[in-house]
């Protein structure tokens, strides 16, 4: 199984990538935990995460192909 995770703005610049490939993860927790071992500092920031273009927060399962959202705070004018 293989999802993609997309980063957004800071989060971009901390992981040196927008887009980064994960195989075998199997929850949302599950996924923040390899990214968090990938890239340490991204402890350091909020942000939001979108499942398949719908924002969410609870620990949800995950099927391959899901694209996965990391949006750090952002503002508009």
């Amino acid at each position: 199984m293989q999802v993609k995770v997309l980063f957004f703005g800071v989060l971009a610049e901390v992981s040196g990538t927008g887009i980064k490939h994960y195989h075998d993860v199997r929850s949302i927790s599950d996924l923040k935990l390899r990214i968090q071992d990938d890239f340490p500092e991204i402890v350091h920031y909020n942000f939001r995460i979108s499942l398949n273009s719908e924002l969410t927060d609870d620990d949800i399962e995950l099927k391959s192909e899901d694209v996965i959202a990391l949006m750090p705070p952002f503002a508009g004018g």
